[in-house]
């Protein structure tokens, strides 16, 4: 059984894709190329990993099963080598960083440019989307992760935590009068966030520090704190927000804080990448990077 690594990346980049043209566009290979590699790896392998129909092809059981495996290998191999090449001639190779929109366009993006000026020879790729990424499957290094964290196996960091506000723009406020407790809040009509599904339910700190939740009920709902801030602005209801997201809105006038009384719970602001061993010279250098950037006061704190 002969095998090469160039047929294992092949196969899972099909694997991700989905079919061949679309493993040939991601890799910058003809099609012929990678059908090539995948039919030389079911040769050697003596089995077949794809049911071929009608121009497109189905994995099997195996091949499923045979992803899940290799993802991690692949993985760990990429960096022993990488981590060997570094320890010689300074950060090499990509790193690549999943993080929510809003706050990696306004925050992350500066931090990272600067670490990217520090070593000229790595090449690095930002992939902002407010939706929680697979980084195994995605072959992401790293992760910006906001709000309570998952037990999903993964190595986790705290950069710093966001104190929420709650807000409407001041013509709203005009219209529908100041809410100060949770029974004012409740009579509100609120800007809703897709992409957490409890999101629906406010959560706030007691005077004795026990959380105390309220349902809202959103008039309109967006998968952005970007898009909210911009809807809260318009005056189409009460928003929560990260401040990181409202604090330039505040300054300006165009929203102000209403309910000052209560606390909401505080969003976590974390980092989060699949456990590998030993941590790649890369990983290592880009987290303490963050932390070092975000252990001091955050500047939308300011």
């Amino acid at each position: 059984m002969k095998w090469s690594v160039e047929e294992i990346r092949t196969f899972l980049d099909v694997m991700e894709a989905g079919t061949v043209s679309g493993a040939a566009a991601r890799a910058n290979l003809s099609k012929s190329v990678i059908s090539k590699r995948i039919s030389d790896l079911e040769a050697a392998l003596g089995t077949a990993l794809f049911r071929r129909h009608a121009g497109r092809i189905t994995p099997t059981e195996g091949a499923e099963e045979l992803a899940l495996r290799l993802r991690p290998a692949l993985a760990e191999m990429n960096d022993a080598v990488e981590s060997a090449a570094w320890g010689m001639a300074g950060l090499r190779g990509t790193l690549a960083i999943a993080a929510p929109m809003s706050f990696g366009i306004s925050h992350l993006s500066p931090v990272v440019a600067d670490f990217a000026r520090q070593h000229p020879e790595l090449a690095v790729t930002l992939d902002y989307d407010d939706r929680a990424v697979d980084l195994v499957r995605g072959r992401f290094d790293l992760a910006v992760r906001i709000g309570q964290l998952r037990d999903s196996g993964l190595i986790a960091r705290r950069l710093c935590e966001d104190p929420r506000v709650i807000v409407a723009s001041p013509d709203y406020v005009i219209r529908r009068g100041m809410p100060e407790s949770l029974d004012d809040l409740h009579t509100h009509a609120s800007i809703g966030y897709l992409n957490v599904h409890a999101a629906s339910v406010w959560q706030f700190r007691g005077g004795d520090g026990t959380p105390t939740g309220i349902a809202m009920q959103s008039r309109v709902t967006a998968n952005n704190g970007e898009a909210m801030r911009d809807m809260a602005i318009a005056g189409l209801g009460v928003a929560l927000l990260p401040l990181f997201v409202a604090h330039e809105a505040l300054r300006q006038g165009r929203l102000v804080r209403i309910a000052p009384k209560l606390t909401p719970v505080p969003l976590p602001i974390s980092l989060v990448w699949p456990p590998v061993k030993p941590l790649p010279m890369k990983l290592r250098a880009i987290v303490d990077h963050l932390a070092k950037a975000f252990a001091e006061r955050p500047p939308w704190l300011d």
